[in-house]
């Protein structure tokens, strides 16, 4: 594979983040990580040296070239959070590929035990997490910063629409547009640009693949 990011340091999130409501529950999503987990290796292949932020998943990670690619494991959103700011606050990043299923909230009060089983009803109040991908730019306005952006059963010019006004809040350089519909049927996304130029794609390695290269030409 043509080694066109050689020289070019990558970070890369993905999979879920768990957020706790006591000591033995948590509250996650269905993602599993592995649309990140093949831009990584196809990034890797590509002559990246790659570090993945990886959430809790069972994926196995296939790349042979340990030199260039480094795994670190979390399963929180704070911890989550923590390694987010480190690794960014290093500067030592050109890109950052931000396609982790980041935990939108978070409950209000985490019980230090297991809450007691026999409850007729329970109620959890949850309040908003931090915008983790709002704060890269703060971090390190250098980053080449990649969003992705999931939404359910929205027509494809008003996916786009929502995920270009997200890209332009996060003052990411490009944004990669998802319904989730399509995600285990084909998984048909969108790549937009900052001048709204859009790029089909069909099939988890096609995203990666065409993200990867729109990257190389764009830095």
């Amino acid at each position: 594979m043509e080694k066109i990011l050689k020289g070019k340091k990558i970070l890369i999130t993905a999979g879920p983040t768990w957020v706790p409501i006591d000591k033995v529950r948590v509250i996650t999503n269905v993602f599993s990580g592995k649309l990140g987990l093949i831009i990584a290796e196809i990034a890797s292949k590509m002559g990246a040296k790659v570090t993945l932020l990886m959430g809790p998943t069972k994926l196995v990670v296939l790349s042979k070239n340990k030199k260039n690619f480094n795994i670190i494991n979390f399963k929180y959103f704070d911890e989550f959070l923590t390694l987010v700011k480190k690794e960014v606050g290093s500067r030592k990043y050109n890109i950052m590929i931000h396609s982790a299923a980041v935990a939108d909230y978070m409950p209000v009060l985490t019980s230090e035990g297991k809450i007691k089983s026999g409850r007729n009803n329970l109620i959890i109040r949850f309040k908003p997490t931090v915008k983790i991908v709002d704060l890269i730019k703060e971090i390190d306005p250098n980053i080449f910063l990649v969003k992705f952006k999931l939404e359910v059963n929205l027509p494809k010019k008003e996916l786009i629409d929502v995920a270009y006004k997200s890209m332009l809040r996060s003052r990411a350089a490009l944004i990669v547009a998802n319904d989730f519909r399509t995600i285990n049927r084909g998984h048909r996304a969108f790549i937009v640009d900052d001048k709204k130029k859009i790029i089909v794609c069909d099939g988890k390695e096609d995203i990666a693949k065409k993200l990867l290269f729109l990257i190389a030409k764009k830095i």
